[in-house]
């Protein structure tokens, strides 16, 4: 992922757009710190007084307590704005990690595919916590080490212009330095950041493929590859870590030198009478004075450098494409009266322990969906053949419509396309006759049930996992589509709770319990239309009977569309369709297809169907 133009050219934008909604408590925390600074400033002045009276044999106790009030009140000031920068700094930092959520969530299925999820882990939890310490230290140090620094610049010309005109010798010098230094900074961390999200992807990828690498014996060359990664972070912080260590010295070497210079001159000039001892103390102070705000600007200097790269990293995600909605609300879901049966009980319930209640919401509004495609053509980015070639079909409302073919013929792109997940290049598709670019994306999937190939179950409980998209849904209403999905027996086995935990990615669970949890999930929706994808191909031939079934049963209700390589899941489709090379080949029922279609007729005779 290449870092886009626009973060380049609008970072201060970003960081300025990260602050605005924090700018009250930011001001007042810029407007306590810059007291403290000013009560600082006084300091030497305060003790130059005090020195003019002991050397004058005057009495110097209202002094003394100017100094020590000066000191006191400056540190409770710089206490107060301290805790309120750094809360208002966490406050940006959450800003910023919700708002990257929110955008990876909104993501094209296409454009996240093409990321490494460790990677996006690292800039959502690494990239956005430099965002605190961009509000915790470079703004507030560049606001009030700028500051300070022209005070102590004024005041030193008040006390003596000839010394002031040597330090600013030495202080151009450093500026000089530093211009030089930032974009080797800036560059060190950027590339520093990147090995920490290539790391995250490595550690990922092992992780993505654990059983895999266990059965392999691969351990090792993934704990090379990750610790090569890790090398590589190393390396690069250790170089972000070198030239800020060489910003630092330079800047405290210059300090020094100055104050070592100041020494000798203003030493000579008071040996000379042309300045008194208590003038040179107070330059001398205000010299040693000037390194603090010195390393803010350079520590500032450095941190915003560090940042700018990681507004960089952050706006590679705000360019990636994004469908066109907000996050959708959870549906609403509605218990009708628990003695409700026939046409009105969900899909599934006739004769096989359905549910006994209904849910309204856009998927159960109107009766079953048409889908139409009408000469689409689709090809995948990194494809040089098309996955759909002027594909012309209809899925009539209700009834089973099945999509078989050999691997690679289109079938899952098709319901890929359905569901919006891509856009074709060429053609349209309609469901009940009007184009899915006039359907609001989230009243649309609220109309799909979509059981995918790689079936997600999640961390959390049975409930979290098959009431996901109704989570209003009764305990009446998920009993009952569990026994829909032949479930029954993995609820007695969890005791009958609802809520009893289900592992990560629903290791707990068999192949087909995951896939029967997907069905139930969607079927808990009430769809118009029901997508399946490959759902019987971890299935053992009791269990797919029993879910062939409860497809065929559904499909009474709804329009159900099956892509399948096992056949004897839709021998009783009313229409099934044969995809080859991305076009419809022939349409038909098993019976016609195997008369009239030599490709169906070998898949059938290889499954034994003939």
């Amino acid at each position: 992922m290449t870092a886009p133009a626009a973060g380049e050219r609008h970072w201060l934008r970003m960081i300025a757009g990260y602050v605005r909604p924090h700018r009250g408590p930011f001001v007042a925390a810029a407007v306590l710190l810059l007291a403290s600074s000013l009560l600082g400033l006084a300091q030497p002045l305060a003790a130059k007084a005090l020195i003019d009276g002991l050397t004058a044999g005057q009495g110097v106790g209202r002094a003394l307590v100017v100094l020590t009030g000066l000191v006191i009140i400056a540190a409770v000031l710089l206490g107060i704005g301290n805790y309120l920068i750094l809360r208002t700094a966490e406050a940006v930092a959450l800003d910023g990690r919700r708002g990257l959520v929110r955008h990876l969530l909104r993501l094209t299925v296409p454009a996240l595919q093409r990321q490494a999820p460790g990677d996006l882990l690292a800039r959502v939890a690494g990239d956005t916590m430099l965002l605190r310490q961009i509000a915790s230290q470079s703004l507030i140090d560049i606001f009030t080490g700028g500051v300070m620094l022209l005070g102590a610049v004024a005041l030193m010309a008040v006390v003596d212009l000839a010394l002031l005109g040597v330090t600013a010798v030495v202080v151009v010098l450093l500026v000089v330095i530093m211009g030089m230094l930032m974009p080797r900074i800036r560059a060190a961390a950027l590339r520093s950041q990147e090995s920490v999200g290539d790391m995250g992807a490595a550690l990922e990828r092992a992780l993505g493929a654990f059983t895999t690498m266990k059965a392999s014996g691969t351990e090792a060359t993934e704990a090379a590859r990750i610790d090569a990664a890790a090398l590589t972070a190393y390396r690069q912080g250790v170089s972000l870590a070198r030239w800020g260590s060489v910003a630092g010295t330079s800047a405290g070497l210059a300090i020094q030198v100055a104050f070592l210079v100041v020494l000798g001159v203003g030493g000579a000039r008071v040996a000379s009478g042309a300045m008194p001892v208590s003038a040179l103390v107070a330059f001398l102070l205000y010299v040693a004075y000037l390194s603090h705000p010195v390393m803010q600007l350079v520590g500032a200097g450095t941190y915003l450098q560090i940042g700018r790269a990681a507004l960089t990293r952050i706006a590679e995600i705000d360019a990636l494409p994004t469908e066109p909605i907000d996050l959708p609300p959870a549906p609403p879901v509605r218990a009708a009266s628990p003695t409700t049966t026939g046409t009105d009980a969900p899909a599934g319930s006739a004769g096989s322990g359905g549910p006994t209640s209904t849910s309204t919401g856009a998927g159960s509004a109107r009766g079953p969906a048409e889908v139409v495609f009408e000469q689409v053509c689709f090809r995948y980015p990194d494809r040089d053949e098309p996955a759909l070639r002027d594909l012309t079909l209809t899925v009539p409302a209700g009834g089973l419509t099945a999509l078989v073919g050999p691997s690679g013929s289109g079938k899952t792109t098709v319901l890929a396309l359905i569901e919006r997940f891509t856009e074709p290049q060429q053609g349209r598709i309609l469901v009940d006759g009007r184009p899915l670019p006039d359907w609001p994306l989230a009243e649309l999937r609220a109309a799909i049930g979509y059981v995918e190939q790689d079936v997600a179950v999640l961390a959390g409980t049975l409930r979290e996992n098959v009431a996901y998209a109704t989570p209003g849904a009764t305990d009446e209403e998920i009993r009952a589509v569990l026994r829909t999905t032949r479930l029954s027996a993995l609820l007695d086995r969890l005791g009958g709770d609802l809520d009893a935990p289900i592992r990560h990615r629903g290791l707990s669970l068999s192949g087909g319990e995951r896939q029967r949890i997907a069905v139930a999930r969607a079927l808990l929706r009430r769809p118009r239309l029901l997508l399946l994808d490959e759902v019987t191909s971890q299935l053992d031939a009791a269990n797919e009977a029993a879910l062939r079934e409860v497809i065929q049963e559904v499909s009474r209700r709804t329009t159900v569309v099956v892509v399948a390589h096992r056949l004897s899941t839709v021998l009783a489709a009313d229409k099934i369709v044969v995809l080859e090379n991305g076009t419809a080949r022939s349409v038909g029922s098993h019976p016609e297809l195997v008369r009239t279609d030599a490709l169906y007729a070998s898949l059938a005779a290889e499954q034994a169907l003939v």
